[in-house]
């Protein structure tokens, strides 16, 4: 005795519609999917314009629609089975995920939003078919809810009678895999409000490899599929949740791989590539409409292109991600800049530092037991950006905790995680532009970074180039930028960029998927004598001009640039290049006044040279105004002692509190200092 088909209340005049369909407009495409053994998609335009009852029928009764066209398929002679899927709603029929309401419930509809979570791919139980002990017939119990039931009394009929039995048991279980997804609201629509959420359930071919990469946090999906209701809660409540029992999925968002060039743009990009004022074309093609900055938007460029991700055989890896950091004035044009920028860069994303906590910037542990069963691993911001570019503004507002989160991933690309059950590293490659504004305002150059800004020296060691954005009043300048500001805004001279933002970022995928470039001889010459000879004028006990930090930030800055002429060969006039950026970076925060001389311990906030001259001249008087028995020493004393030495109270006051602070010096008695 065999189970029924499930096709027989289904309307004869539907399923020879939906049969003829298939036939007259996807009859290849029918076979192809039956011998690759893959769905077969069916296009809700074409639907629609050749039976539009069927489409309607589609939207307001889709699991009614979706049995008849798998049956219209078993009437249609093809190699194998194939699943049925429909796809390519329009843009105008999507509902956004804040808009669901209970009227779309059982309805097929289109979502759009960004992959923030997913489960584990895991089996799940569709159905059970259960064997009959008095007739040996198959009876199938579907799922309701999260439960299956098992039948109360056989229905089938023997000789002409009901079997009537009501003895069972378990035949077979009905499995598929299967994976549940939160689907985010895109960040434009949510600008000031908290994203609204939406779980899909996945199954069958959508967790296939390729859809599992597909639906992986971080990525932009629109999704078609049937919204059900879910009870939330105890059994028997009146409170209902909802999910999308996901049809089809198409990825919306573009990753530098998957985009497009077709060969006319191919030619083009080749071409552009010999222009040897490409480099001058692509700045002015970046945020035009902002006047000067051309040092800082030439950084981004190289930025976008990136260098070369390099793994060694020992295991060691060096990122390939340029991170700029800039550190600017009020009305300097600071976040606009930091807003276009990702707009270039598929999968970029711009966030405010002071909204900005750990867990959305790195990663987190969730727990969600009724459709993720369990504990969950939910990508930030670095997450989602990987192999893309965030711009984070107001960096330094950032809590410190925040700040030390991002150490790992600007440096080796990865956030690592460890809350709950879950211990896990999850992949963060993603170039960082960075702005922040100074303590006081405005930057002042006297003044080292660390007393201005709140960052850890640590994390701005490890941002390639930084500068500064200074308003410095100057009639020349002034004059041109409120022409430029004038100019931009009078209808008819608008400023366009030379190069369309689209063509940059297709420019910018060409290269870096086609492109490695390596050093030459000469190159690595070059630049290792540019490094020993910078560094040799510290020998006599001098500040420190340049780290091996930065000699790293060069490779990559000159294999950036090597990559915008579409080279895998590293020039000189790549290498001069990085070099003029980087002497630009550390003068802007490196230049120490007092020596005259680049201290790149100024520009990453460690302790200058001069700074700790001083610190090694005022110890030196506190032991010889203490002796050998360290008796305590007056602060007032000293301060007649340091005089002497050029150094005044101030700076006394403020070394003798970073000693106390640091535990080399302690104040026995108000007014007095002592060694320990």
């Amino acid at each position: 005795m065999g189970r029924k088909d499930g096709f027989d209340d289904l309307n004869t005049e539907h399923v020879d519609k939906f049969r003829l369909f298939l036939s007259d407009d996807y009859k290849q495409d029918l076979y192809k999917a039956a011998e690759e053994e893959t769905p077969l998609v069916i296009e809700f335009n074409k639907l629609d314009k050749r039976f539009s009852e069927l489409s309607v029928l589609l939207k307001e009764n889709p699991d009614y629609l979706i049995r008849v066209a798998q049956a219209a398929v078993d009437g249609i002679d093809v190699p194998g089975p194939v699943k049925i899927r429909f796809g390519g709603f329009p843009d105008t029929s999507i509902v956004n995920i804040r808009d669901l309401r209970s009227k779309h419930i059982g309805k097929m509809i289109s979502i759009e939003g960004i992959v923030r979570r997913a489960s584990e791919i895991r089996p799940e139980i569709i159905a059970i078919d259960w064997k009959c002990l008095e007739c040996e017939s198959i009876i199938r119990s579907g799922v309701k809810g999260t439960f299956i039931s098992k039948p109360f009394r056989c229905s089938n009929s023997v000789d002409g009678k009901s079997c009537d039995g009501k003895s069972f048991d378990e035949h077979k279980k009905v499995m598929i895999d299967a994976r549940w997804v939160t689907i985010e609201e895109p960040f434009e629509l949510t600008e000031g409000e908290k994203p609204s959420q939406v779980n899909i359930w996945l199954s069958e071919d959508l967790v296939s490899s390729d859809g599992r990469r597909m639906t992986d946090p971080g990525n932009r999906l629109k999704i078609v599929g049937v919204l059900r209701e879910v009870p939330k809660g105890k059994l028997g409540s009146t409170k209902l949740d909802f999910y999308l029992d996901a049809n089809s999925v198409e990825p919306t968002e573009t990753t530098w791989e998957r985009l497009k060039i077709s060969p006319k743009e191919k030619e083009k990009i080749i071409e552009l590539a010999k222009d040897p004022m490409i480099y001058e074309k692509l700045i002015d093609s970046l945020a035009p409409s902002l006047f000067g900055l051309r040092h800082i938007k030439e950084a981004i460029i190289l930025q976008l292109f990136g260098g070369v991700q390099r793994d060694l055989i020992d295991g060691t890896h060096f990122r390939g991600d340029i991170h700029v950091l800039i550190i600017g004035d009020p009305s300097a044009g600071k976040s606009q800049l930091l807003k276009l920028v990702p707009e270039i860069v598929p999968r970029g994303r711009y966030v405010s530092g002071k909204g900005v906590t750990g867990a959305g910037l790195t990663a987190t542990v969730t727990k969600d037991e009724q459709f993720m069963g369990g504990w969950v691993l939910e990508a930030g911001a670095l997450v989602l950006t990987n192999k893309g570019l965030l711009s984070i503004d107001e960096f330094e507002k950032m809590s410190q905790d925040d700040q030390v989160a991002m150490h790992e991933a600007l440096e080796q690309g990865t956030i690592s995680i460890a809350k709950a059950s879950i211990v896990a590293t999850l992949p963060a490659r993603t170039s960082v532009l960075a702005g922040g504004n100074p303590k006081f305002s405005r930057f002042d150059p006297m003044r080292s970074i660390s007393e201005q800004i709140d960052i850890p020296p640590t994390l701005l060691s490890r941002f390639d180039l930084k500068f500064t954005l200074r308003d410095v009043p100057e009639s020349k300048k002034d004059r041109k930028i409120v022409d430029h500001v004038m100019s931009s805004r009078t209808p008819g001279s608008e400023i366009a960029p030379v190069i369309h933002p689209d063509f940059v970022r297709k420019y910018v995928a060409y290269a870096k998927e086609n492109y490695s470039p390596n050093m030459t001889p000469e190159v690595s010459k070059l630049l290792r004598n540019f490094y020993v000879k910078t560094r040799s004028k510290a020998e006599g006990g001098g500040p420190v001009p340049i780290s091996l930090r930065q000699f790293e930030g060069l490779l990559r800055l000159s294999e950036a640039s090597a990559k915008i002429r579409l080279s895998n060969e590293i020039n000189k006039e790549d290498a001069l290049r990085a070099i003029k950026l980087m002497t630009n970076s550390l003068r802007d925060l490196g230049y120490d006044t007092e020596t005259g001389e680049i201290d790149v311990d100024k520009s990453e906030g460690g302790t200058t040279f001069s700074e700790r001259s001083k610190i090694t001249k005022i110890l030196n008087m506190i032991d010889e105004l203490s002796g050998s028995s360290r008796e305590i020493v007056p602060i007032g004393k000293l301060k007649d002692r340091a005089s002497k030495d050029g150094i005044d109270s101030n700076e006394v006051e403020d070394i003798v509190d970073r000693l106390k602070r640091d535990g080399i010096l302690f104040e026995p008695n108000p007014g007095y200092i002592q060694r320990p």
